[in-house]
């Protein structure tokens, strides 16, 4: 699969866990009675969900110009299955809270600490290696010779991670409520500890 599809997907999984703030953009905009809050509270959530990813491309850019890519990849595999432990066994009780009067600046804050908390950078590291550190003839490796890609690869990812959260936002204010979450959500919580420990065997594998 094309990486750039790998990284709309995981940007679309991203958007889809209620964790990610579609979630709280509904509790907010049903808290004040405004759809116009709802809408201008996805802004933040996706700005800061792309803040925690660019420092996690910088990271895996800045190292895989002074490091081996195998060593890279086995560092980045054991820290996500580190990760997935840790959230099987502590994560519910360690949640960033934020009340319902936060300003935009504290949204942003919040969706940047619940996306590097989760892990939503890291999980990107199979796709950003061969994409972001593949030099070729026209191109030194270097950071910044991967800016560009890089750049690209985060506004994608954050243009389907709020595509997909706008459209769910969108759907539970106008018409399910948080109400349905009860009665068919899946557990995600689930699902992304067993996410995050598949990536992580992915590249130690």
């Amino acid at each position: 699969m094309s990486p750039w599809l790998m990284l709309a997907g995981l940007g679309a999984f991203h958007g889809l866990n209620p964790a990610m703030g579609w979630l709280f953009a509904v509790a907010l905009g049903l808290n004040r009675d405004s759809r116009r809050t709802m809408w201008l509270s996805l802004l933040p959530i996706a700005l800061g969900h792309a803040v925690s990813v660019a420092v996690v491309v910088a990271l895996v850019v800045a190292l895989g110009t002074v490091i081996d890519q195998r060593l890279l990849q086995v560092i980045a595999g054991a820290l996500l299955i580190g990760w997935a432990a840790w959230h099987a066994l502590y994560g519910h009780r360690h949640r960033v809270r934020v009340g319902m009067q936060t300003g935009l600046a504290g949204l942003g804050l919040w969706s940047f600490l619940m996306a590097t908390s989760h892990g939503a950078g890291l999980m990107l590291v199979p796709v950003l290696i061969p994409l972001c550190l593949a030099a070729t003839p026209a191109r030194e490796l270097t950071a910044a010779g991967s800016l560009p890609i890089s750049l690209a690869a985060i506004g994608l990812h954050m243009a389907a991670m709020l595509a997909v959260t706008a459209t769910i936002a969108t759907l539970v204010f106008e018409w399910f409520g948080v109400g349905f979450l009860r009665r068919g959500w899946i557990n995600l919580d689930a699902l992304w500890i067993a996410a995050l420990a598949a990536t992580g065997l992915s590249l130690l594998l």
